[in-house]
């Protein structure tokens, strides 16, 4: 792995991850590219800030969630693209089950910050 990408990813990831604890909907948004394309935990593709945005509002509002991602892999792709892929597992605090879902990330460097321009969460059961 890239160091550099590696430190890229653990920001992204820290501040995902707090966003995430108070459905902070304006700081998870603000994560994503102007382009950006999101699934998520529904079969809905979301496209841009606002569509990343409506996912997030579109969420429960639990008490105290929050996500731990491990397993976390960080490739440099190009010169201003970063790949990462982990597993992310959600403590909702018993308000549903909790929730383990591999993720997939391509951050790109936009106007002088990185941003995730494609995020992709899928089941960690075996589908097939």
């Amino acid at each position: 792995m890239n160091s550099e990408a590696d430190a890229i990813v653990s920001a992204i990831i820290a501040k995902w991850c707090a966003g995430f604890a108070t459905l902070d909907v304006a700081a998870l948004s603000s994560l994503y590219a102007k382009n950006a394309f999101f699934f998520g935990s529904n079969p809905r593709l979301y496209r841009g800030r606002d569509g990343v945005a409506d996912y997030f509002n579109g969420l429960p509002r639990w008490r105290s969630p929050s996500a731990v991602f491990s397993e976390v892999r960080a490739a440099q792709a190009g010169p201003d693209l970063i790949n990462m892929a982990a597993t992310i597992s959600f403590d909702l605090a018993g308000e549903r089950d909790d929730l383990v879902v591999k993720m997939s990330w391509v951050v790109m460097h936009e106007d002088g910050d990185w941003k995730i321009v494609n995020h992709h969460a899928s089941s960690q059961a075996p589908l097939i």
